[in-house]
Formats: structure tokens, C-alpha cells, sequence
């Protein structure tokens, strides 16, 4: 297939510029300008039209909360009976026939992180998908992208009659899962195979033993300045890989974030303060931090906004201040980073998979529209 004469915006360069985007067996092979057609080659003239890569959500729970289902019939994404459970895996509860998903892809997002959600200290791990297929086995770009954990008021809230009611308590509970698992992987490197020697085993541990590693990220919910510099704080104590997860008062400790420079995703933005640790969400913090060169993604943590409404809050983070690139680049090849598929997704460069989608208009307008979605160079969405 080859798409004509669209203005692309690759995600990799500020300034947009017309040109070609030629696809073969599911990659962008090849960008250019007056591109001749191969012989049999499919041609779609994009004259007035804005090419993009599809975005991508870094922090979703589309599959695993089904859409339209009555509380607590449907939401497959959080462990109720155990507050510490890192061996439940997001694959195994995501749903792609939720009816959501389409309407995401008809709003121009492809790719996804989605997962466990917030209830528990350790939550399990959350996959990469792309937004097709009627498996998850076809939907999936990476099964295992990062470890959720979470701080702050939703395991007090959920777990207060039973075994967490302070802050200081989900700390210990998660340090106290990394010294086990820790230990129990030292354990089994000094059995050095032999079954005898080995600790018993412990589907926990086993799945903690990624994070110990660096393989895996903490995935941290955070939202107040005093959690997020908590899950820093044991993330050095540990020697492990960390992203923050909501980060809703981060522009109030842009220094402390600077200096642990690790990766941000910052939402859901939109809506009410709906409890405490909310107080001081703003549009601005999208901007602040990217302003202090810190990779920032911007998220819906859907359903909390509809997976659909990415590029909106992005728009809305351009309002409040945001460079206009750094929002495109916070839903497109930043969130590919921050679940580590960036060779993949993300933006439009010759080799990776062939995501996009035509707009009529600048995506971060309210008024633009989705003409066609492409995924791995297939056409899955067209305006009607």
C-alpha cells in the first residue's frame, strides 16, 4: 500500500512535511516524496489530510474493565482478597471483545498499556496491546511490560479493615515483599540448579524476581508529592527500575523529579477531584515537566476518561501551556518508551509497525476527525 501526499507528522521531527508513506507485510518500508506506485500496489491519495502514528496510552485498563457492565460484574482488573498478589498477570483478564475498544480505535489509539488497577500494594503486571484482534494473543505487542504497585489512599481505602490503614503500612508491605523475593532469588542462584538445595516455590516470588532484575519497572500509582517520593525512595533502596503513575501534584516537586529522572505518566486530568490526594490536579503538570525535560506521557488511566479522548486531554495540557510537540510526543512515542515497545510504536519511521491514522485536522483539536486507522498496515477504521 501506498498513501500519497499526506502532511506527516512523524513524532521524531517538530515540523510537519507532505509526503509518501509506503507499507509492505505490516512496516512502514519506506517515507519519502513522489513515490511511484509499485506495480499492484494499492494507492491512497491523502491530499488534506494529517498523517500521524496511532497513538499510544501508557496507564489503561480498556480489556479489563468491560464497557457497559454493572459495577462489580464485569471490572476483572483488581484482586480484592489479597492485598500483595505481583503473580496475577494482566493477560489473563484482558477481554478484546470490550466494547470500548473500537471506540478508542476510532479515535485514533492503537496501542496500549492496560492492567491491574490500584487496590493492591502489588497488583501484577500490565501487557502492551494493540487495539485489534479477537484474541489477546493477536492483540498483544508485550505480555509483561511492567509490575503495578500502588500507594497512597486506594489500598487504605480498600484494604482498611483487614490489613492496611496507613501509609507507612503500604510501604512496609511492598518492602517487605522485595526483601522475600530478593531473598528467595538469592537462594535459588545458590542452589545453582540443584532441585534439593532450591526454596520451595513461590509464584510470588517467582514473579517479583523480574523487577529484582531490572527486566521489569515498578509501575507506581502515585498521585501525592509525599507517595511519589515514597516509591522513589524504595526504588533506590532496591536498586529497581521505576516509572510514576498519575504523578497529580509532580509540578510541585519538579526538582526532586529531575534528579530521579525516571519516566512519568501524568492523568487521568479531566474531571472531578474525587478524593483528597487530587486536591491539586492541574492541566499545567504535563507541561511543567516536560518544560523540565523529563519524559512525560499524558494518560486517561481509562475508564476513568474514555480511551477514545487521548488526544483531547493532550489538547487540553496544550491550553493550559504545553508545547504543542511535547503533547504530541506525550501520546505517541513517549508512552512507547515508558512501556518499552519504542522500536515498535509510537511514531512514523521505516521500519516499525505500520500505525496510522489520517486526520482532517490537527488531532488536538476538538474538531478533528479520524478518517482512516491503520494497524500493521491493515485498514481497520474508516469514517463513515
Amino acid at each position: 500500500m501506498l498513501i500519497k501526499h499526506a502532511t506527516i507528522h512523524d513524532a521524531v521531527h517538530e515540523k510537519a512535511y507532505l509526503g509518501d508513506l509506503r507499507i509492505a507485510s505490516g512496516k512502514l518500508s519506506e517515507i519519502g516524496t513522489d513515490l511511484a506506485p509499485a506495480e499492484g500496489e494499492e494507492v491512497i491519495d491523502a491530499s488534506g489530510l494529517f498523517a500521524y502514528p496511532g497513538f499510544v496510552e501508557a496507564h489503561s485498563h480498556i480489556g479489563l474493565d468491560d464497557y457497559g457492565g454493572p459495577t462489580g460484574s464485569t471490572q476483572d482488573y483488581n484482586e480484592m482478597n489479597d492485598i500483595c498478589c505481583p503473580q496475577l498477570r494482566g493477560i489473563d483478564s484482558y477481554y478484546p471483545q470490550d466494547a470500548a475498544i473500537p471506540m478508542a480505535l476510532a479515535g485514533g489509539v492503537t496501542t496500549v498499556g492496560t492492567g491491574p488497577g490500584s487496590a493492591n500494594v502489588l497488583g501484577g503486571t500490565f501487557l502492551a496491546v494493540k487495539l485489534w484482534g479477537n484474541s489477546v494473543e493477536a492483540a498483544v505487542v508485550k505480555e509483561a511490560v511492567a509490575m503495578k504497585c500502588a500507594f497512597g489512599e486506594n489500598p487504605k481505602r480498600c484494604y482498611r479493615d483487614k490489613c492496611d490503614s496507613a501509609r507507612m503500612t503500604t510501604a512496609a508491605k511492598l518492602r517487605e515483599a522485595l526483601y522475600k523475593a530478593r531473598d528467595y532469588m538469592l537462594r535459588k542462584e545458590a542452589a545453582n540448579g540443584e532441585i534439593t538445595k532450591q526454596p520451595p516455590y513461590d509464584i510470588k516470588m517467582e514473579a517479583l524476581i523480574p523487577v529484582l532484575k531490572g527486566e521489569l519497572p515498578l509501575k507506581a500509582h502515585a498521585h501525592r508529592a509525599d507517595d511519589i517520593m515514597t516509591a522513589i525512595r524504595i526504588a533506590k533502596e532496591f536498586d529497581v527500575k521505576l516509572t510514576i503513575e498519575h504523578c497529580t501534584e509532580g509540578h510541585l516537586i519538579v526538582d526532586e523529579l529531575r534528579e530521579a529522572n525516571v519516566p512519568i505518566a501524568v492523568g487521568p486530568s479531566l474531571g472531578n477531584a474525587s478524593k483528597l490526594e487530587l486536591i491539586n490536579k492541574t492541566w499545567t503538570t504535563p507541561g511543567i515537566l516536560a518544560a523540565a525535560g523529563l519524559q512525560v506521557s499524558i494518560i486517561t488511566d481509562a475508564p476513568v476518561i474514555p480511551q477514545q479522548y487521548l488526544p483531547l486531554c493532550a489538547g487540553l495540557a496544550v491550553k493550559a501551556g504545553m508545547d504543542p510537540f511535547a503533547a504530541l510526543q506525550a501520546i505517541t512515542i513517549n508512552p512507547a518508551k515508558h512501556l518499552g515497545i519504542e522500536e515498535r510504536v509510537g511514531s512514523l519511521e521505516v521500519g516499525k509497525d505500520a500505525d496510522i491514522v489520517l486526520w482532517d485536522a490537527d488531532p488536538l483539536t476538538s474538531t478533528a476527525k479520524v478518517c482512516k486507522v491503520f494497524v500493521d498496515g491493515v485498514e481497520r477504521y474508516h469514517a463513515k
